[in-house]
C-alpha cells in the first residue's frame, strides 16, 4: 500500500494516515460555535413572558405559558403578529410598532437587573474550553437587547462576533443570522455547529447549513442533529466526537 511505502514510521503515523483516509474528500473540521442567546446561554422567557402578556392585556385579551413558548426564536415584530392573530385583534402598523415599543421597554426593565448569576449552569465552563481549544464563537440572536444582556452577565467580551436582531433582515426560521455569524467568523457554515433551544431555531440552523445541537427535549426539537439537556457537564471533545460520530467520520 502506498501509504506504507511513503511513511514507514510506525504504528501511530499509520493511524494518522488511515484516519486522513476515512475522511470525506471535502471534510472541512469544526471550527466556530454559534449560539442563541435566551435558552442557551441565560433564561429570559419569563420576562418575555411577562411583558409580551402585559400587551396583550393593553388590547383585551390574555395569553398563556404554552402560547408564550410558539414565540421562542421569533422576531420581536413577528410576535406581536402571532399574538395578536392568538387574539383576534386587528391593529394597524402604526399601533404594531408602538406596541412594539412599549413591550421592549418593559421587557428592558426587568433585564436591567440581570447579573452574572444569571447565566445558565454549565455555559462559563464550556466557554472556557472554547477558549482553550481555539474554536472561533458567535452569537446568533433575532433579540435587538442581546449585547445589553451580554454586557449585564460580563459576556460581552467572550464573542468573537455578534449577530443580532440590529444586524439583520430576517428572522428565524430564516438561516440569515447563522450565515452571518459564520461569515464574520471567516467560516463556511460546514464548519459550524449551532446551540439552539427553539424549533424556529433549529431549522435556520439546517436551513444554513450547519450542525444544529438541540438544548432541550428532543421530542420537541426533532430536527436538531443532537439533543442535550444544557451545556452543563459538557466537554468540548465529548461533543466534536459525537458530532463526528453523526456525521460518519471517521466510524
Amino acid at each position: 500500500m502506498g501509504w506504507q511505502r511513503c511513511y514507514p514510521g510506525g504504528f501511530l503515523v499509520w493511524v494518522v494516515l488511515l484516519c486522513e483516509l476515512i475522511q470525506p474528500v471535502n471534510y472541512m473540521p469544526i471550527s466556530g460555535f454559534l449560539f442563541d442567546l435566551d435558552g442557551v446561554i441565560v433564561d429570559t422567557a419569563v420576562f418575555h413572558y411577562q411583558a409580551w402578556r402585559r400587551m396583550a392585556n393593553e388590547v383585551g385579551f390574555d395569553i398563556s405559558h404554552e402560547f408564550n413558548e410558539t414565540l421562542k426564536g421569533v422576531s420581536r415584530m413577528d410576535s406581536i403578529n402571532l399574538i395578536l392573530a392568538h387574539g383576534n385583534v386587528s391593529l394597524t402598523e402604526n399601533r404594531k410598532l408602538a406596541l412594539a415599543a412599549q413591550k421592549n421597554e418593559w421587557y428592558l426593565e426587568l433585564v436591567s437587573h440581570m447579573t452574572p448569576d444569571d447565566i445558565l449552569p454549565g455555559v462559563t465552563g464550556f466557554f472556557h474550553q472554547l477558549n482553550q481549544a481555539g474554536i472561533k464563537c458567535a452569537l446568533g440572536s433575532v433579540s435587538k437587547n442581546a449585547g445589553l444582556i451580554l454586557k449585564r452577565i460580563g459576556m460581552l467580551d467572550d464573542f468573537d462576533a455578534i449577530i443580532d436582531g440590529n444586524k439583520i433582515t430576517n428572522g428565524k426560521p430564516d438561516p440569515e443570522v447563522f450565515l452571518k455569524g459564520a461569515a464574520e467568523l471567516g467560516l463556511e457554515p460546514v464548519q459550524c455547529v449551532v446551540f439552539e433551544d427553539a424549533v424556529a431555531g433549529i431549522e435556520a440552523a439546517k436551513r444554513g447549513g450547519m450542525f444544529a445541537v438541540g438544548i432541550g427535549s428532543p421530542d420537541v426539537l426533532t430536527q436538531a442533529d443532537l439533543a442535550i439537556p444544557s451545556l452543563e457537564h459538557l466537554t468540548v471533545t465529548e461533543l466534536l466526537t459525537a458530532i463526528d460520530r453523526a456525521q460518519g467520520i471517521g466510524y
